[in-house]
């Protein structure tokens, strides 16, 4: 006798905060996912502050995740406080174009977390998420110090908004 057909496995996502918040407007993604912790988001969503913690995000990565949500401050040439929404699933997606940066766990850009999460999918037969998305803030100051810059705070709640519409979005397919 056959039992019921088992239910689909939910496809997790990963939401991670990366800054440092020490340096003004790179706290963006940190504070961004201090106020996501408010929202009632899917069961199959898990936040993480990353911080500077660049490398173990990339481990964490290994571990079976559907998709990635990275939410961090992003130089693209807008005005301070401009959001964009990047989707970065294909390796060639990813490419900057330059060198890639020395292996520093304090230092690691997105761009660095996803090169060295490739290399790792490689060696280990893992697969990286499905997607892999970020949403990214034009920052107004990196200088030292504490605080995000008046135009990077205004864009945190829209940045909140956008979040929670994707991982909605990605639970429900």
């Amino acid at each position: 006798m056959n039992g019921p057909a088992p239910e689909p496995r939910a496809r997790r996502t990963l939401v991670a905060g990366v800054g440092n918040i020490f340096l003004s407007d790179d706290g963006f993604g940190v504070e961004t996912l201090r106020r996501l912790t408010r929202e009632d988001l899917p069961a199959s969503v898990e936040l993480v502050d990353v911080g500077v913690r660049g490398v173990h995000l990339a481990y964490e990565l290994l571990d079976g995740w559907d998709t990635l949500v990275l939410v961090d401050v992003t130089s693209r040439g807008g005005e301070p406080g401009t959001l964009h929404l990047i989707d970065a699933s294909a390796p060639g997606d990813r490419a900057s174009g330059k060198e890639p940066a020395p292996l520093d766990g304090h230092r690691m850009t997105p761009d660095a977390v996803l090169a060295l999460l490739d290399t790792l999918c490689a060696g280990t037969g893992a697969a990286p998420p499905r997607r892999i998305l970020v949403v990214g803030c034009e920052p107004a100051c990196l200088d030292e110090g504490i605080g995000l810059s008046p135009q990077v705070a205004a864009a945190v709640p829209e940045a909140v908004r956008m979040v929670t519409e994707l991982v909605r979005q990605e639970a429900a397919v």
